[in-house]
């Protein structure tokens, strides 16, 4: 099976912020941004945003780019993404490969610390990380802050994380992970929906709507 969403399996890896005593205003100022973007996202009964995943090397180059849906509610989710399918009801994960008409089963193990998308939008950044504010940058014409993050423990795979917020809405419009070996993941939030309904079975792999799938059960 193809490596799945690579933002995400990098973010595995992650935890989040903790701040040092003696920092500064704007870093407090920063943490409590970020304390605000996690209560409001945690308010919504179900969220759909459509995203871009970006890859590009250490000279600025795109590598590749995908675009996707992801479907959240309580611990469910469901992501949707060029090629790849990626069920969650909170007990069970589902990985779908469209190439291969191949789905991988998986038990949703909570000791583990994989980030779940609810995470990368909440709390994925509670401790281990030193965390300052680099101030207003804009992206499409929007003025947000960026927030960076960096891993105290210095043997991570990735140096440092960069985090646009729209303060207004209370949103993380954008992360951007720098891994050693030089690449780059930008993972954007294109749009989001809070106020609709999603039933439990956007969050069931349903192996009828796939004839001939191969069931790989890992559980």
């Amino acid at each position: 099976m193809k490596r799945l969403l690579p933002v995400i399996l990098l973010l595995t890896a992650m935890s989040a912020y903790s701040q040092p005593k003696g920092m500064g205003k704007s870093d407090l100022d920063a943490q409590k941004t970020l304390d605000a973007v996690s209560a409001k996202f945690k308010s919504f009964k179900s969220v759909t945003a459509k995203f871009t995943l970006k890859i590009e090397n250490s000279a600025g180059k795109v590598q590749g780019s995908k675009s996707g849906v992801v479907n959240m509610k309580g611990g469910k989710y469901h992501i949707s993404i060029t090629g790849q399918e990626i069920y969650c009801d909170g007990n069970t994960t589902w990985t779908y490969d469209k190439s291969s008409n191949e789905v991988q089963v998986n038990k949703v193990d909570p000791s583990s610390g994989t980030i779940t998308p609810q995470k990368m939008f909440t709390d994925f950044y509670n401790t281990d990380f030193l965390i300052k504010s680099n101030g207003d940058v804009k992206l499409n014409g929007k003025t947000l802050e960026e927030i960076e993050l960096t891993p105290i423990d210095k043997t991570k795979t990735f140096f440092k994380v960069l985090l646009d917020v729209d303060k207004a809405s209370q949103t993380i419009k954008q992360t951007k992970i720098f891994e050693k070996a030089g690449n780059r993941y930008t993972y954007a939030v294109n749009s989001m929906i809070t106020s609709g309904a999603l039933s439990d079975e956007v969050f069931t792999f349903d192996s009828k709507k796939y004839p001939k799938v191969e069931v790989i059960d890992l559980r």
